[in-house]
């Protein structure tokens, strides 16, 4: 009774309202969560305390529930904050001198300290005002809160032992589990831990044997009690697993004011992608791999369901993000040249392009393209020289439309790195040796897919971004019908290839000077996925192109997408003609080509298949410089002209130098001078100028 009244002589306090409570509660480690509120990634960004998100009450397992309220407030549903029995009890022991001390801090009581600093003890004791004030903020909670507000505040702010505050931690650092999942022996531990979280194994041990000699219910075996204070007891803080799926995203995303963030990606696929490109590196380390990196986009709404920014622990650069890292992309940017070409109506899929030794004349010296495999194929159709990736016709198809419109082309796609004008670069652009991003670059291969427009990517829920039509919808299906042509691809790859799928699917590959990187992206009409494989160091692989570096996980990725969702090929669009077509000399086999409507065969259209043979050596305005070194009598110039040159004449200077049809090595002499390539009845063919330099 003089406890009571000595309790109404003191004013009350306003007291914080439950919502309040969980408002301001943080977790010490943000987390970044998938398109499902599925956990991806987490960084720690306070220092005081390991927590983790608020759990409900009904997310926590019924068992640690009824221990807890066992264990320390057994009349807690029907105390309203003060257990007057126990607290009664508890004085008349003291006041009689009696050894043993009766608990009477009622879970609500607990909670006020928690909530209050000022209530907190002192050197392990409270004074006598302490206690009054505790007795009043817990009266006044229990008129304001609810039974299960109180309790799910308590077990949410509780601290269980170092560190570790809250049932989400306590779960999850010592048994590796959810709040929801805690078993009997589990709840014994932790109910002990509430009791005294700093105390040693040994007084843990013993208030856990007597918790769980108390549990009514469900009481576990000693061996089973033994076996999760074992577990509880070596846990650490540092031990703490953290969700590591999307490593980079979550230190650029996660600030220090936001706790949480929900991004596009998917974690399942996330997994699969991150796995799959490990042992594909791992599979390759030998020939000197370390690092790659995954980008898979949804084409209509350009969401990113997997971004895989490097190998982990395989890389010597492991903060480094793949996916933004700008490399050389090889000849992954071919198909954006031929549909320039398809776009302004100087090329179709049936133009014949010669695949012969080249030379271009540049600022730097001659540049000589060769094909991957170094074998020239003659005349090929555009089709071919697409899907087998063939240098030399995309060579002469990026001096046929222009080294700078195909640069700006390029940055209109959204490839952002390339900022120096086309001459910059030289023909050798059409062979991909400007720096892109895997980010950009699977983004341009969604424009195709897209029917030609062009629109952002997006980490984050939002309205898509507006769209760019870069190519009409006739080109952009001309492209992906060439990209998933698997015979077109056969004359490099053959038939059976890590890009052939069994569903329809468009792919490229590329592969950068000196194997430097190697990349493979393809689509289908509802997904674009990129992979890049190399070394961040920009050291060079041994043996590894695009088709046994990158594709590999490419096809994982792409057969794993197509058993979750299916795939269906983009849906021809209007403005195309079929028309049969016959190559000339049966160069390849006769087939139904589709055209853009004009283009067809029987209209007009600039062609590159001209008959006439041509000069391939020496280029146009070659300067040529005769080296003092050596004996003159060892210097020779290459003569050589394209296919069909075997009843053609040289003309040099105006002097004939024999048929054309077979190698002419010509002894230099400085000047200026003048190379013709003429018929039988000596009607000019071809004709280039070239410079010889040096002492007469």
């Amino acid at each position: 009774m003089v406890l009571i009244m000595a309790w109404r002589a003191i004013p009350h306090a306003p007291i914080v309202s439950f919502d309040a409570v969980r408002a301001r509660w943080h977790p010490s480690d943000a987390q970044l969560f998938d398109r499902h509120g599925e956990p991806l990634d987490e960084v720690r960004i306070d220092r005081r305390g390991r927590r983790l998100a608020w759990t409900a009450l009904d997310d926590i397992s019924p068992a640690l529930i009824g221990t807890v309220i066992q264990c320390e407030d057994r009349r807690f549903w029907s105390d309203h904050g003060v257990d007057f029995i126990a607290l009664a009890r508890s004085l008349a022991d003291r006041a009689l001198g009696r050894g043993t001390r009766r608990g009477a801090s009622t879970i609500t009581m607990q909670l006020a300290a928690l909530l209050y600093l000022s209530l907190r003890p002192a050197r392990g004791h409270r004074s006598i005002g302490q206690k009054l004030g505790q007795i009043e903020v817990a009266l006044a909670i229990g008129r304001r809160w609810s039974r299960r507000q109180v309790l799910e505040a308590y077990l949410n702010l509780v601290t269980y032992r170092g560190e570790i505050q809250g049932i989400g931690a306590a779960a999850r650092v010592l048994f590796g589990k959810r709040p929801s999942g805690i078993d009997p022996a589990e709840a014994a531990v932790l109910a002990a831990l509430i009791r005294a979280p700093n105390a040693p194994r040994a007084a843990v041990e013993k208030r856990a044997e007597a918790v769980r000699l108390a549990m009514h219910q469900a009481q576990p075996t000693h061996a089973e009690l033994e076996a999760a204070l074992a577990r509880a007891t070596a846990a650490r803080g540092s031990d703490f697993k953290r969700v590591t799926l999307a490593p980079g995203l979550a230190e650029k995303w996660l600030k220090q004011d936001r706790s949480a963030m929900r991004c596009t990606i998917d974690r399942a696929l996330q997994s699969f992608a991150t796995q799959t490109l490990r042992a594909q590196v791992l599979q390759v380390r030998d020939r000197h791999v370390a690092d790659g990196a995954v980008l898979v986009v949804e084409n209509p709404t350009g969401e990113v369901w997997a971004y895989v920014a490097g190998t982990g622990d395989l890389s010597s650069a492991p903060y480094v993000d793949g996916v933004r890292a700008q490399r050389q992309p090889g000849s992954a940017l071919k198909p954006f040249l031929y549909g320039l070409a398809l776009e302004r109506r100087l090329l179709t899929p049936a133009s014949m392009l010669l695949d012969t030794p080249l030379e271009v004349p540049e600022e730097r010296g001659l540049y000589r393209p060769l094909d991957y495999d170094r074998q020239f194929r003659g005349l090929v159709s555009m089709r071919t020289a697409l899907a087998s990736s063939l240098n030399v016709p995309a060579v002469r198809t990026a001096t046929l439309v222009g080294v700078d419109v195909l640069a700006e082309h390029l940055r209109e796609l959204g490839l952002r790195e390339i900022v120096e004008p086309g001459d910059y670069y030289g023909a050798s652009i059409a062979l991909g040796s400007p720096d892109v991003s895997l980010w950009d670059l699977v983004n341009a291969y969604r424009t195709l897919a897209n029917g030609g427009v062009r629109s952002p990517l997006r980490l984050f829920a939002g309205g898509a971004g507006p769209g760019r039509r870069i190519y009409s919808p006739a080109t952009a299906w001309l492209l992906s019908d060439m990209l998933a042509d698997r015979a077109a691809r056969s004359a490099t790859f053959g038939l059976e290839n890590n890009l052939a799928t069994r569903y329809w699917s468009a792919v490229k590959t590329g592969t950068s000077k000196d194997m430097r990187d190697n990349w493979c992206v393809g689509y289908t009409a509802r997904f674009t996925v990129g992979v890049w494989v190399g070394n961040f160091s920009g050291a060079a692989m041994h043996d590894v192109s695009g088709i046994t570096g990158a594709a590999p996980v490419w096809l994982a990725v792409m057969n794993y997408l197509y058993d979750r969702y299916g795939a269906a090929p983009i849906a021809r669009p209007g403005g195309l003609r079929a028309a049969e077509v016959n190559f000339p000399n049966s160069v390849e086999p006769p087939r139904r080509e589709w055209f853009i409507a004009g283009t067809e065969p029987g209209t007009q259209q600039t062609r590159l298949d001209d008959r006439n043979p041509r000069i391939l050596s020496p280029a146009a305005q070659t300067i040529i410089a005769i080296d003092p070194d050596i004996p003159r009598s060892l210097q020779r110039v290459r003569f050589q002209a394209g296919p069909d040159a075997a009843r053609a004449h040289w003309i040099l200077d105006s002097r004939s130098l024999g048929e054309a049809g077979k190698l002419t090595l010509w002894p230099p002499t400085p000047g200026t001078h003048v190379l013709a390539l003429t018929d039988s009845s000596g009607h000019k063919l071809d004709e280039v100028s070239f410079k010889v330099r040096g002492a007469q």
